[in-house]
């Protein structure tokens, strides 16, 4: 239902090192940064594993408050997920473990952004 989805960062550079980190660990990448004739001047770009999902926008209102997960295929990319955010300066916000009160098979890892929002790697499948 949804296309994509993104959020403002106050900081492109700590923003951009961090989900270049994070995202990587879910097999998704920078795929698209918009020309800055495009946007007023601000740095754009598109994070994505087939296209661009997940948008960082600088300037603007920013986090905290703000929460996304992202797919995992599997429990080992959560955990890989975790330790590569708070590698690249995220602070730990729920360490990768069973969530059962989501259900049975939810295996999630929390990590704060630069900006202090929530964001989150979630594998459904069992182990």
């Amino acid at each position: 239902m949804i296309d994509h989805t993104g959020l403002n960062v106050s900081n492109w550079e700590a923003s951009k090192r961090f989900y270049d980190a994070a995202m990587a660990a879910l097999g998704a990448k920078l795929l698209m940064v918009v020309p800055k004739e495009h946007t007023g001047g601000a740095n754009v770009g598109g994070y994505g594993r087939v296209k661009p999902d997940f948008w960082l926008h600088e300037g603007g209102e920013t986090g905290p408050g703000r929460h996304y997960a992202f797919t995992a295929s599997n429990r080992a990319e959560v955990d890989a997920f975790h330790k590569a955010a708070i590698a690249a300066g995220g602070r730990d916000n729920g360490p990768p473990g069973m969530r059962p009160h989501y259900h049975e098979n939810y295996y999630g890892a929390f990590v704060l952004d630069p900006d202090g929002n929530n964001v989150e790697a979630v594998c459904h499948k069992p182990e």
